[in-house]
Order: C-alpha cells, then sequence, then structure tokens
C-alpha cells in the first residue's frame, strides 16, 4: 500500500536494505528512507518478495539501523524532472542542482528508465556530424542517431577527446538547437574540474547539461547517472526538435557499480565477477539512442570506457561492442609517440559510415578516400614491423614509399591540436595530400575520375576541378 510507514528494517549492507512484513511492493518503486537523526535518503526497489522488499539507497547508508530506522514506500517509479532550463546546468548524478542556481521548474516528469521505442517507428540514422576530428570525420564517421563508443585506457587522453567532440560537434546542413548531455560517473574532482573548466573557457557550457557523480559519491548513484541523463536527452531531443549529443564517461566504473550491487545481493557472478544480466543492463542504455520517424530531434551517444589492462576482451568492451555501432580506439603507442588524439583507425569502426557521407553529407569522393587511407595506412604499419626485423635498406621503393606515407598519416592526419576544429574538406584535402606521397597506380581503391578531379598533381597541372 502507498504511502505507509514501515519500521521493520531487519537488514543493511553495503548500499541495500531489507524491509520484512511489507505488503504490494512493486519493482522499481521508489522509497523515503528516515534514518534514526531524521535525515532523509532515498531508495528503489531491487526486489519485490511476498513480504519482503530489497532497497537501494541512493546515499550511503550510514547511520540507518534496524531498531529506529522508518522507510515510506511512495507507491511510483523514479521520476525526472525536465526541461529546457537544464541547458547551462550543473547536477549531480541524482538530477540535483549543484551550480549555486535554484532548483529547474520542470515543464514535465518523465520516467527514468525512458520509454522503449518502437523498432519500426526508428529513423535509419544517416546525416553526418562533424566533430572537427580527422580520425572520427574522415575514416570513422559519427551519424546522427548513433552510438559510437571510445575504447580507452588508464592514462590516455579520452576525457580531453570527450570534451573536444562535446565543444565541436555539429550537425551540418540543420538549423536545428544542438545540446550536448554530458554525464560522468566516478570521475575524480580534477576531471570534474576540467570537464567545467573547459566549457565554461569555450562558452559551449550554455548548451551543455552536465551530470557529475564523483568518486568518492555513493557507488549505487552511478547506476542512476546515465538514466537521468538519457531521460532529459528524451525531452529535449524527442519532445523539443534538438540534436542531442550524449556523452557517458566512464562506463567502466558504471559496471564496477553493478558489480558491487551485484555482490551485495549474493547473485551468482558471470565473467570476472560482473553480473550476468550486464549484457540486458547496458542495452537499456545503449538502445535510448536514435531517431523516431516523423519528429525532428535525435539522439547520438558516445560512451566513453577505460579497458582494463588495455584488454579489448574484457566484458566491458567486449559487451558494449555487441550493443553499439562500432567502437574509436585510442593507443597507447601513439599516446606514448605525443600523438593527439591517439586514435587508432585500424581496430576503430563506424558501421553506420557509408550512410552518413557521400555526395549531399560529405563530399563525393569521401568513402574511397577513407578506404585507399585505411588500406595504405595498414600495409605501411605491415612494413613499418617488417623493416624493424630486416632494416629498411631491404625494402623496395615503393614500400619506402608506404612507410613515408605511415609516419605523415600519423604526423598530419591523426596527429592535430587540441583546439584545432577541422572542417571535413580540410580533412579530405589532407588525406589527398597523403596520397600524393604514393604512386597514382597504388591509388586502386580510388575512381579515375576523382584522382583526376581532386589529386593534387592533377591540381598542379590545371586538371582538376576543386
Amino acid at each position: 500500500m502507498t504511502n505507509i510507514e514501515y519500521n521493520t528494517v531487519s537488514d543493511v549492507y553495503g548500499p541495500l536494505l531489507v524491509v520484512e512484513k511489507t505488503l504490494n511492493v512493486k519493482y522499481g518503486e521508489i522509497v523515503k528512507i528516515r534514518d534514526p537523526k531524521g535525515e532523509v535518503k532515498r531508495g528503489q526497489v531491487l526486489d519485490a518478495l511476498k513480504d519482503k522488499a530489497i532497497i537501494q539507497v541512493f546515499e550511503n547508508t550510514s547511520g540507518l539501523d534496524s531498531k529506529e530506522t522508518r522507510v515510506t514506500f511512495l507507491g511510483d517509479t523514479l521520476h525526472v524532472p525536465v526541461s529546457t532550463d537544464v541547458l547551462g546546468r550543473v547536477f549531480d548524478g541524482s538530477g540535483r542542482p549543484i551550480d549555486g542556481k535554484p532548483a529547474i521548474i520542470p515543464q514535465d516528469k518523465l520516467d527514468l528508465n525512458g520509454y522503449p521505442i518502437n523498432p519500426s517507428s526508428r529513423e535509419y540514422p544517416r546525416d553526418f556530424i562533424q566533430t572537427g576530428i580527422s580520425t572520427i570525420d574522415g575514416m570513422n564517421t559519427l551519424v546522427r542517431g548513433q552510438k559510437l563508443p571510445i575504447f580507452s585506457g588508464a592514462g590516455l587522453p579520452h576525457n580531453k577527446l570527450a570534451a573536444q567532440i562535446a565543444r565541436q560537434a555539429k550537425v551540418l546542413g540543420r538549423e536545428d538547437e544542438f545540446a550536448v548531455v554530458f554525464a560522468a560517473m566516478g570521475i575524480t574532482n580534477d576531471e570534474a574540474s576540467f570537464f567545467r573548466r573547459e566549457f565554461e573557457k569555450t562558452g559551449a557550457s550554455e548548451n551543455i547539461v552536465f551530470y557529475l557523480n564523483l568518486a568518492n559519491d555513493p557507488a549505487v548513484e552511478r547506476i542512476i547517472t546515465p538514466r537521468v541523463a538519457l531521460t532529459s536527452a528524451e525531452y529535449l531531443a524527442h519532445e523539443q526538435g534538438m540534436q542531442v549529443l550524449v556523452i557517458l564517461t566512464d562506463m567502466t566504473n558504471y559496471c564496477e557499480a553493478l558489480r558491487q550491487v551485484s555482490a551485495a545481493r549474493e547473485e551468482v557472478p558471470g565473467r570476472r565477477g560482473y553480473p550476468g544480466y550486464m549484457y540486458t543492463d547496458l542495452a537499456s542504455i545503449y538502445e535510448r539512442a536514435g531517431r523516431i520517424r516523423g519528429r525532428g530531434g535525435s539522439i547520438t551517444q558516445i560512451p566513453v570506457l577505460t579497458m582494463p589492462d588495455d584488454d579489448i576482451t574484457h566484458p566491458i568492451p567486449d559487451l558494449t561492442g555487441y550493443i553499439t555501432e562500432g567502437q574509436f580506439v585510442l593507443s597507447r603507442s601513439l599516446h606514448q609517440k605525443g600523438i593527439y588524439p591517439p586514435v587508432d583507425v585500424l581496430p576503430s569502426l563506424s558501421r553506420l559510415m557509408a550512410n552518413g557521407i557521400g555526395k549531399g553529407r560529405t563530399r563525393e569522393d569521401h568513402r574511397e578516400v577513407s578506404d585507399q587511407l585505411y588500406s595504405a595506412y595498414a600495409t605501411g604499419r605491415d612494413l613499418r614491423d617488417l623493416a624493424a626485423v630486416v632494416g629498411e635498406e631491404a625494402l623496395t621503393e615503393k614500400d619506402v614509399k608506404f612507410l613515408e606515407f605511415t609516419e605523415r598519416f600519423e604526423a598530419e592526419f591523426t596527429n592535430q591540436d587540441y583546439y584545432q576544429d577541422r572542417t571535413i574538406a580540410q580533412t579530405l584535402s589532407i588525406g589527398w595530400d597523403l596520397l600524393s606521397v604514393l604512386p597514382e597506380r597504388e591509388l586502386k581503391r580510388i575512381n579515375d575520375k576523382f584522382i583526376e578531379k581532386y589529386h593534387p598533381e592533377r591540381l598542379k597541372d590545371g586538371r582538376g576541378n576543386c
């Protein structure tokens, strides 16, 4: 029954609270918890048995006991207050303002878990999103409505890359409002200060909603942080018609919180101790990206995760890769060379790239230039390994050209300044300049008409046409 106060707490362990002798309690129901000092905490029902409920406490459980703690079941699931006024604001991981400004006046309150999108009403992602980063725009293009994660490792500049994407991303050819919903989970105070400082310094903060869960905040709060952020994003996209980019960092911290709660519930562990339902749980977050037919707005997701020990087969990146539509992979070796952003284009992939590029979207030669750059770089990387064994003097003249291409590709195409916002035309121009290092007969993946029109040597001869 709704709003009945129980004083039948039987156990408190970790982030969980057990209440006995309950009646008509629902899974996912929100509860109000009053500790012996009269302070109020919030929680959510994780398990609703016949006469017992297990509650996940959003704040820490210190001060709660089995004698004087009171629990009130509110009879409803968690709803998030939403409004266009969230733009330019900073909230904690559960959606409460922490920027010193008053609480927003909600235009609506939406269910934390969102509403499933009927597959038949989904619009296929097609529109190009320009991030200003060549390795993304040129080789692993992000399109509107896609979910494309960043696979990183400890110490790599994934936060810097995420901040740059948030600052520079735009949908070309559309006049719709563009917004960024940025959800940070389990990050340090230094990382939080970096994000806030970067957004305020560039003026981008006016179009950014920031949800912040720090490393010293309750781990349980991390489980609701991405859902609060996505609920706000869904309102901006589907109700207000905005193009919304959602950046979730760090999903590894989210999964660790999931494992912690699972262990507290004494569930049978899956791979490496993570709960067996982690795939389903991650899917419930990632699948909230997309476009709905008949509505102008969209949600594009870039989850960021740090791979433990740089292991791409670890359960978190492994399961994420099954759900999402590709990945950007950051390379430690490129980072050690001083290259930023250290995106390794060979293991990176955007499965929806082909639908978001080409004539009328980016440029007619985009697909073939990208394929040729990928092929030449892969060849050069293999030759670099070979040269390390047999020596560069054992290579042919053609091989030396591919090695030169590879070094210049990393130095000129992959590497760019943190504040450099390249247009897609500039990215393709750099690509053509690099391909001119190779003999024309090696450009086997590019149509002759594009070589005639865009190749730098042809342009010098006055035969090309920009």
